[in-house]
């Protein structure tokens, strides 16, 4: 059992034919945490407004949290765009699990972290309806290549790979687009005094020190697998979970801080 002060996921897109909740599911079954945070995404009802695909596992995860809500474990669940239904449910609880518009969380280090979904920083992000709808639209592209992809690595024995990430990581267009959404992050989290920021939303999971300021992106469950963790020790590490279940980056503050100067 893993043992951790605190979780933070993001982009779960439950009812979407590309959640990965068989991974999210042994994640949770083999951690053991005081806090869990949920900062959006986690139900698709975009997705489910055209066609539900609802496996047993998707079950599964959903009651995973609520027992672990129920045994003492602190969830909040910050909304994204694609659940922003529950938005309207602010400051209640179902099961334990509290619904807030954001929230935040002072890790074992002191450092004081901003948690939001990311999604009201798409304006400032944005190139143009014909961009966003182009984006939208070959990201569609690469999940079903991605999809197909990993059932033929399966048939040969191989382990799952993020085509998807792996493409997106190599297209210009993308980076400029992330680089502007973390340049949108860190100016909200600086102007609220916070040491960092934790969020989700464009599905591109990274720990990095920018202006100062602890910038972190937890991924998601659609084609990276991604969990960010606070380790016992206070440092943030960024999981890989997929068949290997291997640490994708386990950067501790310090590290990042270091590593941002020698830069």
């Amino acid at each position: 059992m893993f043992e951790c002060r605190a979780i933070f996921i993001s982009d779960v897109h439950l009812g979407c034919k590309d959640c990965r909740a068989d991974y999210l599911l042994s994640f949770l079954q083999q951690t053991q945490t005081d806090k869990i945070y949920l900062l959006g995404d986690i139900i698709d009802l975009w997705a489910m407004r055209k066609q539900v695909h609802w496996q047993l596992n998707q079950n599964q995860v959903i009651k995973a949290l609520l027992d672990k809500a129920e045994q003492g474990c602190e969830i909040i669940y910050v909304p994204g765009n694609h659940d922003e239904a529950l938005r309207l449910y602010h400051g209640k609880s179902f099961g334990n699990i509290k619904i807030a518009l954001r929230s935040s969380h002072i890790t074992l280090q002191g450092k004081k972290l901003l948690l939001l979904h990311g999604d009201e920083f798409d304006k400032q992000v944005s190139f143009g309806p014909l961009h966003n709808w182009l984006g939208d639209t070959l990201y569609d592209f690469l999940l079903f290549l991605n999809r197909w992809f990993n059932r033929s690595r399966r048939l040969f024995g191989g382990q799952y790979f993020s085509l998807a990430a792996y493409i997106k990581r190599k297209v210009p267009g993308a980076q400029k687009a992330i680089a502007r959404y973390r340049q949108a992050v860190v100016n909200k989290a600086l102007k609220g005094g916070y040491d960092g920021v934790v969020c989700g939303h464009i599905h591109h999971p990274e720990i990095r020190l920018e202006q100062g300021i602890i910038y972190c992106n937890d991924g998601d469950w659609i084609d990276n697998c991604t969990a960010l963790v606070e380790q016992t020790d206070g440092s943030l590490a960024l999981y890989h979970w997929t068949e290997q279940a291997q640490r994708l980056a386990s950067l501790p503050l310090q590290a990042v801080a270091s590593k941002a100067k020698a830069a």
